[in-house]
Formats: structure tokens, sequence, C-alpha cells
């Protein structure tokens, strides 16, 4: 059990729910009415959670975890667009506008200054996902593909060539921890994003990006592309000549995605390749337990946090797409996506109203309570759902897309373009005092939570 800024009484919630547990939702993964109504439950469970559509809210915000609210919407437009239930459109309509800031980007001015760059990319994605699924535009306010080409240009704008060749920072501004490192899920998701991009619009330039990102980030420590292995992140401080190799399933899965869709857009086997090598790397280090996925650098230990809870959920998600637009891959793909439902479902008997669990594996509820463990359920019913919705795939401008085109959307905004200048010694030397904080910082919470379970 984790011990985070729960309070005692939550605590001994989980503690009890043990002995209170209820029916897991019932899912039939062969089913596609089971898998709908496994999916209303779970995401029902989500929204629970959600206050912004109140009086005196703010639509999509989450004011400590900005960037779920971008899940939580994602998961409902998966859901409205496999089952047809539009009892969230709205919210999800106001929310993702509303966050979209005055600019078009998402890059809202109460959140911008602690953003990162994968916090922003996320609202981006799923902006996109509004576009490929023919989620109405709004009557007033920005397109839901204006909204992602503003993600687009701001982040075009931070590539930085003033250490390690290129890449995206993990953190936009010089105040914020991480400031100094690229890591894989900024640049894979502006990779993702650039990708699915060039394949709606059938721009040039988003092609050329995409290609760009990805050569950048195979030259780098983050993606090996012989062994398949995707590391979490480096260091600008020496000049990214090492990687931190932590495994989280998100960071393969945006990659995975975007070579995916450039396969599907361009037939060229370089895109096949990728998305063949990186699937087979997932298979055999987040499936340890037979089929089901694993994230498995916190799960074992029970130390996973909010963040960490949602990546496994959204990868599931990706999964399913990947083997609509790469069929070859659909035979290695769907019984992961089967066996992980069916152990979602089993693992949602807490509390006596359904709640989900985090480890799936272990088929049954194990005591966390959460929006994160309800939205991942909610993501991996709905990727099993994607097996039965014909012709629901991605749309692009060229085959009934409708949302309005800006190219130029997020230019100019001049306080979500950071100047970054070169690397200095005293930079190096302020880097590494920030880095042995930080760590010195994880090291004491992870002993905290361990000697606590």
């Amino acid at each position: 059990m984790r011990l985070s800024t729960q309070s005692i009484w939550t605590v001994l919630v989980h503690l009890s729910a043990f002995a209170l547990q209820a029916h897991a939702i019932d899912v039939d993964i062969n089913s596609e009415s089971s898998l709908k109504s496994a999916a209303s439950e779970a995401t029902y469970g989500a929204f629970k959670w959600y206050y912004g559509n109140e009086t005196g809210q703010i639509p999509g915000a989450f004011p400590d975890k900005w960037w779920e609210g971008s899940q939580l919407f994602a998961a409902a437009l998966n859901y409205w667009h496999l089952s047809g239930d539009t009892t969230y459109n709205e919210e999800v309509s106001m929310g993702l506008q509303w966050q979209g800031g005055d600019k078009g980007d998402y890059m809202p001015s109460n959140y911008s200054s602690y953003l990162g760059n994968d916090d922003q990319m996320f609202w981006g994605l799923a902006a996109m996902s509004a576009a490929e699924m023919k989620f109405p535009d709004r009557s007033s306010g920005y397109s839901w593909l204006s909204l992602a080409q503003g993600v687009f240009n701001t982040q075009k704008a931070r590539w930085d060539t003033t250490s390690c060749g290129g890449g995206l920072r993990w953190q936009i501004f010089v105040y914020q921890a991480g400031y100094t490192m690229k890591n894989s899920v900024s640049n894979g998701g502006f990779f993702q994003l650039a990708a699915r991009l060039a394949r709606y619009t059938d721009d040039n330039e988003y092609l050329t990006w995409a290609e760009k990102i990805w050569d950048w980030s195979v030259s780098s420590p983050l993606v090996n592309n012989q062994t398949w292995n995707v590391a979490d992140s480096t260091q600008c401080a020496d000049d990214c000549a090492n990687a931190g190799n932590v495994q989280w399933t998100y960071n393969y899965g945006a990659y995975l995605m975007g070579a995916a869709y450039l396969y599907n857009y361009t037939s060229d086997s370089k895109w096949l390749d990728a998305t063949n090598g990186l699937l087979q790397k997932m298979s055999t280090t987040f499936f340890p337990h037979g089929n089901i996925i694993e994230d498995i650098t916190c799960e074992p230990r029970e130390i996973c946090n909010n963040n960490e809870i949602l990546f496994k959920g959204l990868t599931s998600q990706w999964l399913a797409y990947v083997a609509l637009l790469v069929p070859s891959t659909a035979d290695t793909i769907w019984p992961k996506l089967q066996s992980s439902g069916t152990a979602a479902a089993a693992s949602c008997t807490g509390h006596n109203n359904n709640t989900c669990g985090v480890r799936w594996y272990q088929s049954k509820y194990d005591g966390w309570t959460g929006m994160e463990e309800q939205i991942s359920v909610s993501q991996v019913f709905s990727a099993n759902l994607l097996k039965y919705g014909n012709g629901v795939g991605p749309v692009t401008s060229k085959t009934g897309g409708d949302s309005k085109s800006n190219p130029n959307a997020g230019e100019g905004v001049t306080d979500s373009k950071p100047t970054y200048k070169p690397i200095t010694g005293g930079d190096k030397a302020g880097a590494s005092i920030l880095t042995i904080g930080f760590v010195g910082g994880w090291i004491v919470i992870m002993v905290f939570m361990i000697l606590g379970a």
C-alpha cells in the first residue's frame, strides 16, 4: 500500500476495502455489448473525480495534476467514439477548449509557468484524437486540429540545439527541476504528434519534423534502434552521453504509435521495422505475467504515483490503434489487450462500487483508489472495443475529417518559447546540485514508501 499525501482516513478505507469487496466489473472480453457496459462503468467511476462542470469550478482544471485532465478527456473520447454514448461529450468539449488557453496552444495562463513539454503535449494529443474521431468542433473558439497544431508549433520553437544536438527538454523554463534533462516521453510524444498531423493534413512539414525528431532520438541514448530499448531520460550537462534506463510503458508507446502512423501514411519499411522492433521489446519487457500489461518499475513494489498509474492504460489505447493502423501487428497485440482487459475487470471489486486497482495481474482488488485507476481501466476496455469498431479508425482531412486547420496556430507566443543558451561550467555545476537534491529527496520518499508498505 502506498503512503503519500492521502489522509489516515483514506488509508484506513483502503485497508477495509479488502473485507468489503463487491463483484468485479463483469466483462466478456469477446462481447462488444459487454465491453461497452464495462467501459461505461469505468468511465463513470473516473468522472466521479471531476468537478470542472460544477458552479464556480474551471472546466478541465486539475490544479495539482494538470496533465491528467487530458487523460480523463482522452479516455472519454475513446469511450464515446466506440460506444456512441454522449454522456460526457459536453464536459469533454468544454474542458478541452477551456484549457487551450488564450493562444490555442495548451499554455493556459493559470498553469503555463510550471508546465513541462510532456504536459502540454498530452493535451495536444487529446485534441488530435478529437479531430481524428470527428468529435464536433465547438461553434466558437479553437478547432481541435488547430489546438494540436498550436502545440506542435510552440514545441517546434523549443527544439534545442545548444546541447545534445537537438531534442526537447523535459521542462520548459530554466527554474524548473528537470530543465536540464531531455526525456523520451516529451520527444516521443512530439514525434507522435508530428506523425499524426502529417497523416491527417498531408502537409510535408509535419512529416519532415517527424523524421527529424526520430533521427535525433535514435542518435541519442533515448532510443536504440538495434535493441529497441527506450530509456527514460538523458542529461544536457554531459551532452546526453548517458541515459537513465528506467523502463516505462508510455515511453515505448509514444514512439510506437508515431511509427505506426507513419507506416500507415507512407508505407515506408523504415517505420514498419520500428513498429515491429518496439512492439517486440515491449512484449518481452512489460508482460511478465503472461499477456497482462504491467509497469514493472513501480507495480511490484507498490510505489506507483498517480502519474505512473495512468501509463499502461494510455499505452493500451495506443496499442489498439497500432493493431488497426498496422494490421500485421494485430495477432501480437489483441491477445495482450484481451488478457489485460479481463484482469483489469477482476481488479474492480473495491468499496462495493466497482473501484478498480492498479496491479491487474493479480486479478483482484489491491486496495488502491483514485481517478487514475479508473481512467486506465476505461482505456483498456475501450482499447478492446476498437476491435469491433468497423470503420472507426482515425480519419484524415481526405477521409472525412472536418476539423478546421490553422497551420500558424500558437505562433508568436513569446511566453512559451524560451531562449536557450549554451551549457556552461556553472550550469553543469548547478545542474549537478539540483540533480543531487532531487535524487536525494526521491530516495527519501521511496524509502518512506517502502518501509511504510
